[in-house]
């Protein structure tokens, strides 16, 4: 997960005091969500991004709890995006599932079908 400034440059916890600029760790992105920098009450955009981005420049990447969600979390927690002084993994986790769009048809594939050919795997194998 990744968040985008002003100019369109995503930024990424991409691994330990590593921020990546444009080269997200896992590759290009598959889903996104349009966020409206108007939306910000704290900070402006670009620098509550920055903030956030200094924060984690500095942190160990640990990949169940302090992870690129967590980054983009705290982008908007410094922001106070919609109004909200707490963004957490879980709820940009659900909120992107449920309200992310999909950049092309490849992008919805290289999501779901490496999920659905091990499931297909494991049911063929049990049967």
């Amino acid at each position: 997960m990744g968040i985008a400034d002003s100019r369109g440059v995503i930024y990424d916890f991409a691994g330990p005091y590593h921020i990546g600029e444009d080269n997200m760790a896992f590759g290009a992105p598959t889903r996104y969500l349009q966020l409206d920098p108007g939306e910000m009450h704290g900070e402006d955009w670009d620098h509550a991004l920055l903030a956030g981005c200094e924060i984690y420049s500095k942190r160990m990447h640990n990949i169940c709890c302090d992870n690129c969600h967590s980054h983009v979390g705290r982008c908007l927690e410094t922001g106070r995006y919609k109004g909200r002084s707490r963004w957490d993994m879980v709820t940009l986790c659900f909120w992107m599932f449920f309200k992310g769009t999909f950049t092309s048809t490849g992008g919805f594939l290289r999501t779901y079908l490496p999920s659905i050919l091990a499931i297909l795997l494991w049911v063929l194998i049990r049967h």
